[in-house]
């Protein structure tokens, strides 16, 4: 995957007169600061060389994630098209380029950042969509009333800023801002995985539909160490390699996510879901998949299975197949 060359072209031309060896700094403090889930009350892009180091190491990784999140919930709405868009911390508009990427009729976007040097990327480059944007001030714990409906909600890579007394306050708030669809991803790690469960319970109870990952409104079949997570192989562009010292030009993005819908998806054929890379061999392919019915397993196709293998071997990690 790359990133759509208007958003790669403006955010090199931002990127262009900084120095390398200060966004390598800024990156690793950056990084660290996610890595550890860092909760000490300060903003983790706060300053403006913070967010350059953020749009040179982190926003390539962030579109992936939230693109192939949004496919899935395309595929899951054949024909939907969202019209407007509330994305809730909001950074420098990652996931608002992912939505009109993948809905190219989107036509209003309201995004909520609380960092004022990320709302300043973020309004510059959304100066090169053809789109309309609002951009407020606040934070995602404490400044939702007031704020629009909108048909897309999305909350990328925010929960693990936040306190997690809060996040039962904040699922029901996003879910009650969402007119129809709500998107929330999180890192691909076991505790990004935890949290999206939580989410996940939260919302089954307050009567959503599960569009994706899941087929099922059962608990997840997957326990510890094993958790539930995709990956989204990203080009790296010049910049993105020389910060981080990369020599490999590509790096794999590792996320989970849950969408959800007031309506049911539009195709109601059973669903499985792939979660693991495919294991192939001559004449068969393995998959791992989440079924309709609640349960996970390893699953065979060979040349005997006919259109069904012709199709198995065609999926990637993340992937649905109709049973």
């Amino acid at each position: 995957m790359q990133l759509p060359p208007a958003l790669r072209a403006a955010v090199d031309a931002l990127l262009e007169d900084t120095p390398v060896a200060a966004l390598k700094q800024a990156a690793r403090t950056l990084s660290e600061r996610y890595r550890a889930e860092l909760r000490d009350g300060r903003l983790h892009m706060s300053e403006e060389l913070a967010v350059k180091a953020y749009l040179a190491t982190r926003l390539p990784a962030t579109f992936a994630a939230a693109r192939a999140s949004l496919e899935a919930v395309a595929e899951a709405r054949p024909g939907w098209s969202p019209q407007t868009l509330l994305d809730i911390g909001a950074g420098p508009g990652t996931l608002l380029w992912a939505a009109a990427d993948t809905w190219p009729d989107l036509g209003h976007a309201t995004l909520l950042e609380a960092s004022v040097p990320a709302r300043h990327a973020g309004q510059h480059l959304a100066g090169h969509l053809a789109l309309e944007s609002d951009w407020i001030g606040g934070d995602a714990t404490t400044d939702l009333p007031g704020l629009p409906q909108a048909d897309l909600v999305t909350c990328a890579y925010v929960l693990d800023e936040l306190e997690p007394a809060a996040l039962a306050a904040l699922v029901d708030r996003l879910w009650a801002l969402a007119a129809d669809t709500l998107l929330i991803v999180e890192p691909g790690t076991p505790a990004g995985w935890r949290r999206i469960l939580a989410c996940r319970a939260r919302l089954i109870e307050a009567g959503a539909h599960v569009l994706a990952p899941c087929p099922h409104a059962a608990p997840c079949p997957l326990a510890e160490p094993d958790w539930c997570h995709f990956s989204r192989r990203l080009a790296r562009s010049r910049i993105h390699r020389l910060v981080k010292d990369a020599d490999v030009p590509w790096e794999d993005e590792k996320f989970a996510y849950i969408a959800v819908s007031r309506r049911s998806p539009a195709d109601e054929r059973p669903q499985m879901r792939v979660l693991a890379p495919p294991r192939g061999g001559s004449g068969k392919v393995e998959l791992k998949l989440c079924h309709p019915d609640g349960s996970a397993c390893a699953r065979l196709f060979t040349r005997r299975d006919g259109d069904m293998f012709k199709r198995a071997k065609r999926l990637d990690w993340g992937d649905a197949l109709a049973e």
